[in-house]
């Protein structure tokens, strides 16, 4: 592949775009489903148009947009905003994962999945999409109490999840009698603790150097810098570089007082072109094949799924004493689901790799059925909630874009 070829394929990619927000507005569906529809119609297992090679680049461009989108989600954990929404976030987080992994874990089980696989499978399965869900609720200028609830949940179920993965694996381990408990809970321990650490350790002085580098505000390369510094970072040091970018953003939203806003008005600049290419590319990766091979037991992990998140939203809403929209369509609001859900599932494959046939059929063939139905539920759930569209945000005000006005 040539430089010319990577130019030309990069230009139609972000026209196509263009396009594909046309689309959506005349057709009212979301922006993220039509660019997976695209990339697959041009992909390798349709057309077979692309001159590139998808895998590689999709996994690029899926780190650069990831590591963004959690540097924006921890905008949403400033003080403020915890006061306001913390207790909402804290519950409806913790509810919907312990019981999706309950559901779907039990339910698989129930219906013959070996108990090893079906813990697995449940810990997968409370994975959300970060990108996706956060690009509907931008596409649909969303805000209000139930959008700022939903956004916080999508920044930290990750880290439950991987909590929880962690528990499940020592667990499978000691169930099958094939490891100890310990050092799989010290892995998910380093991993979060590595990451909370990480994204302190740089927000910090990332905080400090705002609007000191360039006056009045940071430069693109400064706000980016850092960003990308994490993201390469955690990667290096096998943390989770998503909740490292994210304490990276809550850190400097929190410490840099009098310009909080500009250096993540710096990212949401420049990250859109990624964000299109990156779902181009997931669609392009989608492959339909194993729809078919995991037959029964792939369509109980879609069932099972969906029960578990919407019960979990509901009940998680109602501990918290959320208002009404949280607790009946913050779980169908998280039902997308792609990278983290398969990079979970990569690393129990690795792990246990006499489950790894199975296991990765399963979560690539549900991949294909959450991430293009799931952003349509999505902006269902916004539009039901009464904050889709610009709508009031129930203090008077209308909002344009997710995080502030462009």
């Amino acid at each position: 592949m040539n430089t010319t070829t990577l130019m030309i394929t990069l230009g139609s990619v972000l026209l196509a775009g263009l396009a594909v927000e046309a689309i959506g507005r005349r057709t009212r569906l979301p922006r993220v489903t039509l660019l997976l529809v695209f990339g697959f119609a041009v992909g390798p297992h349709a057309l077979d148009l692309f001159p590139v090679d998808t895998d590689y680049w999709f996994g690029l461009v899926t780190d650069l947009a990831l590591v963004m989108i959690g540097f924006l989600l921890g905008e949403r954990f400033t003080l403020p905003q915890l006061r306001r929404h913390g207790r909402d976030v804290l519950w409806v987080s913790v509810a919907t994962v312990v019981v999706t992994v309950a559901v779907v874990a039990g339910g698989l089980w129930l219906i013959g999945a070996p108990l090893s696989l079906a813990l697995l499978l449940g810990t997968v399965a409370a994975a959300t999409d970060p990108a996706a869900t956060y690009d509907v609720v931008q596409e649909s200028r969303a805000g209000g109490p139930f959008t700022d609830t939903l956004l916080g949940v999508v920044a930290v179920d990750d880290a439950w999840g991987l909590l929880v993965f962690s528990l499940a694996l020592a667990a499978t381990a000691v169930i099958d009698g094939g490891g100890a408990l310990a050092p799989a809970l010290l892995d998910g321990a380093r991993e979060i603790g590595g990451a909370l650490f990480l994204g302190m350790a740089l927000g910090v002085p990332a905080a400090y150097l705002t609007h000191r580098l360039a006056p009045g505000e940071p430069t693109v390369l400064e706000a980016l810098g850092v960003v990308l510094l994490c993201g390469g970072l955690a990667l290096w040091l096998h943390v989770s570089f998503i909740l490292a970018a994210m304490v990276l953003g809550a850190t400097t939203a929190n410490l840099a007082h009098r310009h909080r806003r500009r250096p993540f008005h710096a990212i949401e600049g420049i990250e859109r072109p990624f964000l299109v290419v990156f779902f181009v590319l997931a669609g392009a990766s989608l492959n339909p094949e194993p729809l078919v091979a995991v037959g029964w037991l792939g369509a109980g992990y879609v069932a099972f799924r969906v029960a578990g998140r919407i019960l979990g939203g509901w009940l998680g809403g109602r501990m918290a004493g959320a208002d009404i929209a949280v607790r009946r369509w913050s779980g169908l609001a998280l039902l997308p689901q792609a990278g983290v859900a398969l990079g979970v599932a990569l690393l129990a494959a690795e792990r246990r790799p006499e489950l790894a046939e199975t296991l990765l059929s399963l979560v690539i063939a549900a991949t294909v059925i959450f991430e293009m139905l799931g952003p349509l539920c999505t902006r269902y759930a916004l539009t039901r909630a009464g904050e889709a569209d610009g709508a009031s945000r129930g203090d008077g005000t209308r909002r344009g874009r997710v995080s502030g006005a462009r």
